[in-house]
């Protein structure tokens, strides 16, 4: 089996060498990674210039562009052989709810996804660096069960894993993403050449937490499995743009 890793926090994170280390014994492994952070690159493409594919002591490949950067190159043009599978992380902190419509690693396997590979996203739900190994095991138990038992049709996981000790965990949990309350504001400063600075906020709280959502798996210590899809059609208002056109 071949896969190929790639995440937003850079080549020279410790969730990616992690997971990498953890996959090893299963696999043939490929790291492309962008060369510094990304996080909240989104699905963003590189299109104003060119990338710069480089490798790093470790072996790991690294590129001046988006974690989507990262997975197009490989597939499209580095890689000799298209790889089974694309997994992405272990990021540093969660992706859930509406995190992944920002996040750098979710879009790192959405890209593996469109171009027809099989996917996982995968994140520690985590403040500072904690227990990337239990992040890890999970994800070779996916790889494990995939590897006995393939997915039907193509598939986009969304896996958060709560910081806490494997014997910690509970039970797996299938969930739908929750949703959080509005951003915070933006925050003001002043440069020492008095030019006014923003900062993005932090995300709001989550809001649409209750039990089956992503939020309530990883506050109650399980791993929360989200399966994602691309279509973005919000079929049951159909009918009433058609009205309002008439």
């Amino acid at each position: 089996m071949r896969i190929l890793l790639s995440n937003d926090d850079g080549y020279f994170s410790p969730g990616l060498a992690a997971l990498a280390n953890a996959l090893e014994p299963l696999a043939s492994i490929t790291v492309v990674a962008p060369e510094r952070d990304r996080s909240g690159a989104s699905n963003s493409l590189t299109l104003d210039r060119p990338l710069m594919l480089r490798q790093a002591p470790s072996g790991y490949y690294f590129v001046n562009g988006t974690p989507t950067d990262c997975v197009h190159l490989a597939v499209t043009g580095m890689l000799d052989h298209l790889p089974d599978m694309i997994i992405s992380g272990i990021n540093h902190g969660a992706n859930m709810g509406d995190d992944t419509i920002y996040s750098g690693t979710v879009a790192a396997a959405t890209e593996g996804f469109l171009l027809g590979i099989p996917a996982i996203a995968v994140s520690l739900a985590n403040l500072h660096d904690g227990h990337f190994e239990t992040a890890a095991r999970v994800v070779t138990e996916l790889v494990n069960r995939y590897q006995h038992s393939p997915w039907k049709e193509t598939t986009l996981l969304n896996v958060n894993v709560p910081d806490v000790p494997w014997e910690d965990l509970e039970k797996w949990e299938v969930t739908r993403l929750g949703k959080r309350h509005k951003a915070e504001p933006v925050l003001k400063s002043v440069n020492p050449r008095g030019q006014i600075m923003y900062w993005v906020g932090a995300a709001g709280s989550a809001q649409d937490a209750g039990e089956g959502t992503d939020f309530f798996a990883v506050a109650n210590n399980r791993v929360s499995i989200t399966p994602l899809q691309i279509d973005l059609t919000h079929y049951a208002q159909a009918e009433s743009v058609k009205g309002w056109l008439a």
